[in-house]
């Protein structure tokens, strides 16, 4: 184990929340003067903690507790009839494992899925700088995972191996193939590989009760929660 002790830490200042607009957000920070090293990470990740860009943070608000770490169980995971469709659907996709890197054919499929599903969110407009601090970043850890249709770019799981499991960073697809549900095929596809891998879980970050974006969360099952800093689970 790392000592945890000696890592510094900072909070922002309140700002206004993106998930619950009535609410004011404060965040914690990892001290990024140092080194992002994978235990750490990985430690950090048992306590809630996730990674954007160069950063490591977790949600620290004095007045709301509704953001709560999720991850999946990936060798307990059971499949549902609507998922097991979903791998089905999606069995002609060929799983690529690439080092972050940018392209304009990644770029594309960003700021298509953004313009398309995310209007209405804080990464609106997307832009190449967005997506070159937020995705492509030059870490050991860090994995693109390419999912092709006959050599065609369908979608684009941003993914962190650590010692404990996978952490799912971003996900971005073609809105075009609904019909695939290709985000929860991610979801499914990156729990096969933490399985696969002999991992503990797949950390899908903050699941919000009362945030529709984040239901999709809690369709797997069973599903941990990081509540009073034990993780429970959900069947």
């Amino acid at each position: 184990m790392t000592s945890l002790a000696r890592l510094k830490f900072y909070a922002t200042q309140p700002h206004a929340c993106s998930y619950l607009p009535e609410e004011q957000a404060t965040t914690l920070f990892l001290d990024p003067s140092q080194p992002m090293d994978v235990q750490v990470y990985a430690e950090l990740s048992e306590m809630g903690f996730r990674r954007s860009g160069d950063h490591l943070y977790r949600p620290h608000c004095q007045r709301c507790n509704a953001c709560i770490p999720a991850r999946i169980p990936a060798e307990r995971l059971q499949l549902n009839r609507q998922q097991k469709r979903i791998l089905k659907r999606n069995a002609d996709l060929t799983v690529t494992d690439v080092r972050p890197a940018f392209t304009e054919e990644y770029y594309g499929l960003y700021a298509n899925y953004i313009e398309q599903r995310h209007a209405d969110g804080d990464m609106y407009p997307p832009s190449r700088d967005q997506f070159h601090t937020f995705l492509v970043r030059d870490l050991p850890f860090s994995r693109f995972y390419e999912f092709r249709l006959d050599g065609r770019l369908l979608a684009l799981a941003v993914t962190d191996v650590l010692p404990n499991g996978l952490s799912a960073v971003y996900t971005f697809y073609d809105p075009a193939e609904e019909r695939r549900s290709l985000g929860r095929f991610a979801i499914l596809w990156q729990a096969g590989e933490v399985a696969r891998l002999g991992l503990k879980g797949l950390y899908l970050g903050y699941w919000i009760k009362n945030c529709r974006k984040m239901n999709y969360k809690t369709e797997y099952r069973p599903i941990e929660l990081l509540v009073n800093q034990r993780w429970i689970s959900l069947s």
